[in-house]
């Protein structure tokens, strides 16, 4: 063992063991420390034994035990621990040393921080790592952002320990300064919230529309895997709709449907509400869960409210690849809107995003890796400033042959009484924004009706305002302009 280590990480949860552990299998020694002390000595004297892993007993060990420049990584809860953790190491490092943040923390927090330790004179990484404890281990995406500065330093180690794709290319690069990474990772974040929720959607029409069997749907998704569908979350959702309980019954049918959150899909919702993005999917997928929660009070509601009962009389195999479809459509839309968000928020703070970059990094490792963000990445490749992801060739192509298909399915859901707010919203978000005329026209006529928040003219040049006195009791005095 050497007598400085590569880098030291704080927090010896599950995730923080494992990227210990996948450090030191790339060739790094890695020093780790923990506030309550007995963890490290379980993980030196269990997990790591034999290994270049050094176990320290307090920060002032862990910093002394590190090669300049320090590199120190918190893998902490997000929130108050990580700034009483950056203010307890500033005394203890030296310029140039570099801070790394590697939970799920909200970029305004990576923002504010980044630009105090930097006048410490030390270099800060925010980064966003997604994988689970399996990527964690094996390989993760890795998504930092922060002091442009620190990249070159950690670089090597976070290639080395990063999921690889074609040609070994890994699943990591520099997303840009400040908050970026760990914006980045809040997208991915919500889109993993949107495709969640497009998968759960089908699920529930297949049990309740369709009347299948947890095998049977086993088998859909199994066969969903091995085309353009093929993707992380598709796998899992097949092996666990064929995973049974001890008594010989699918487990999936005895877990309470009430499903939790961690915050980061509201984050991308609330950004979206603040930049102007039409977020729809994402939002809903967060709505769900949250309407998920209140099960007490849906049991009673089940009780008074009347609806259609679900009744299927159609070619099934037939519905079921119309299924395919809907739930391939809406994940575009998931998508779009998430690089739509990324696009504006790059606008609003000045980051240089490489969106083909971001598809590849989340191609491994990552929760939402899957085939499909290949051909994103080439609709970037080729058109680097591509608007929305609807209008690259390949995505224009897929969606007009899906959404004959997606329409059948929201379609027969409504009829059926079944909830499909992600199918529902992508479509409608893909149907209004390929109108040129929306009734906005009418709404900012009521607006201007009670409140003098003017309107624009088709026959005049945008920016030019006007002020109508609709009720000729009014006067000629407008209210400021509005925003879009």
């Amino acid at each position: 063992m050497k007598q400085l280590s590569d880098i030291g990480l704080i927090g010896l949860a599950v995730m923080g063991e494992n990227l210990v552990l996948n450090m030191e299998s790339k060739g790094f020694q890695v020093s780790v420390y923990n506030r309550t002390v007995e963890k490290v000595d379980n993980f030196i004297n269990g997990r790591a034994k034999g290994k270049n892993i050094k176990g320290t007993h307090s920060l002032e060990e862990l910093v002394q035990s590190l090669e300049r420049p320090r590199k120190v990584m918190m893998m902490v809860k997000a929130g108050e621990a990580v700034d009483k953790l950056i203010e307890s190491l500033i005394p203890l490092l030296e310029p140039g040393d570099i801070i790394i943040d590697g939970g799920n923390t909200h970029f305004p927090d990576t923002d504010r921080r980044t630009k105090y330790v930097e006048s410490k004179g030390l270099l800060y990484i925010g980064t966003g790592v997604s994988g689970g404890e399996e990527g964690a281990l094996n390989g993760p995406s890795i998504m930092p952002g922060g002091s442009p500065k620190a990249w070159p330093e950690v670089k090597p180690i976070f290639q080395s320990i990063a999921a690889k794709v074609e040609n070994g290319i890994p699943c990591c690069d520099w997303v840009g300064e400040n908050g970026a990474g760990h914006f980045v990772k809040m997208v991915h974040n919500g889109i993993e919230y949107g495709d969640m929720q497009i998968i759960n959607e089908a699920y529930h029409i297949m049990k309740e529309l369709l009347g299948m069997t947890a095998d049977e749907m086993h088998e859909v998704f199994k066969e969903w895997n091995n085309g353009p569908l093929n993707s992380y979350l598709i796998e899992i959702t097949r092996d666990i709709l064929a995973y049974k309980d001890e008594d010989g019954q699918p487990l999936v049918d005895k877990i309470l449907d009430t499903a939790g959150q961690k915050g980061t899909g509201k984050w991308t919702g609330i950004s979206a509400l603040e930049l102007g993005i039409p977020l729809t999917l994402i939002g809903e997928a967060v709505f769900s869960r949250c309407l998920s929660a209140i099960k007490e009070e849906r049991v009673t509601a089940s009780k008074i409210l009347e609806g259609p009962k679900p009744q299927f009389k159609g070619d099934r195999n037939a519905f079921l690849n119309d299924l395919h479809d809907a739930v391939y459509a809406s994940k575009i839309i998931s998508y779009a809107q998430g690089y739509a968000l990324m696009s504006a928020a790059a606008k609003e703070y000045g980051w240089k995003l490489n969106y083909g970059g971001i598809a590849l990094m989340w191609r491994g490792g990552c929760i939402i890796r899957s085939v499909f963000l290949g051909k994103i990445k080439e609709a970037y490749d080729e058109n680097p400033n591509l608007t929305n992801l609807l209008l690259a060739p390949f995505f224009k192509e897929v969606i007009h042959k899906a959404q004959n298909g997606w329409r059948k399915v929201v379609a027969t859901a409504i009829e059926n009484g079944i909830p499909t707010p992600a199918f529902a919203s992508a479509l409608n978000y893909y149907d209004g924004y390929r109108h040129d005329r929306l009734p906005a026209n009418l709404l900012q006529a009521q607006r201007d009706y009670f409140g003098a928040h003017t309107y624009e003219r088709i026959d005049q040049p945008r920016g030019k305002f006007f002020h109508t006195n609709w009720t000729g009791k009014g006067g000629t005095t407008a209210s400021t302009t509005y925003n879009v």
